[in-house]
């Protein structure tokens, strides 16, 4: 990616938030790169997305937008038609098409075991809003980060609504048709099947798809270095 350098903004998915970079953002510092961990609402995909388009209109020139889970939906859905968007990065993301909901995703192929992890608590706007239950967030998120990190984790984990993970993609065309895009992920995550990652960036035409061993679904916590370096060959183009 010649000219300009762009502006790294990172989107986290659901039961995480924007501290979940921290590792990957150290590992990009001394990079000459501004790069900004964006507080993804969860609480609807048009607003999810709306929200970020906001942040686009406000950093303006070019932009690579990394995601995480649910997070792929998200930027999915607001790079749509945007030229300032040069690169996509799912990092254990939903890199959905038109119509294509995460839960839809989820199921394609068998292996994700977060439906029986979850708890659900009414929430006064409508629906419910879900959780990893903390008896069981080390083994279902983060089986390889230490016992006392995955604590905090799930002590400080956000909670997304039932409806943004059950509403399909609405843009007429999804991004990774039109921006290039590269794809990391675990063989051992168990809320997105790895099969499922393969066939995700298989489908998008992936510039590069890297496959970590042995890594959860906490991919930007566990293995930092690993994102980062899939990051800089984005901006790199």
């Amino acid at each position: 990616m010649s000219g300009t350098k762009p502006t790294v903004l990172l989107v986290h998915g659901a039961f995480a938030g924007s501290a979940s970079w921290n590792g990957v953002i150290e590992h990009l510092s001394g990079e000459s790169l501004d790069v900004v961990a964006v507080a993804n609402p969860l609480r609807s995909l048009a607003g999810d997305a709306q929200y970020l388009s906001d942040v686009l209109g406000g950093v303006g020139g070019p932009v690579v937008l990394v995601a995480h889970s649910y997070g792929g939906m998200v930027v999915t859905e607001a790079a749509a038609g945007n030229d300032d968007v040069k690169a996509l990065v799912y990092v254990d993301a939903f890199a959905p098409a038109t119509g294509e909901s995460a839960f839809a995703l989820s199921t394609k192929f068998p292996g994700s075991t977060l439906g029986g992890a979850l708890a659900a608590y009414p929430v006064s706007t409508g629906g419910n809003e879900l959780t990893i239950r903390p008896d069981v967030f080390h083994h279902q998120f983060c089986a390889d980060v230490p016992a006392d990190q995955a604590a905090l984790m799930a002590a400080t984990q956000r909670p997304v609504t039932e409806a943004a993970l059950s509403t399909g993609l609405a843009a007429d065309e999804p991004a990774w048709r039109a921006v290039p895009s590269w794809f990391v992920y675990s063989d051992a995550d168990l809320n997105i099947p790895v099969e499922l990652h393969r066939w995700m960036a298989g489908r998008a035409g992936a510039k590069a798809a890297h496959e970590i061993a042995g890594a959860s679904h906490a991919l930007s916590v566990s293995q930092p270095r690993a994102v980062a370096r899939t990051i800089l060959e984005a901006v790199a183009g």
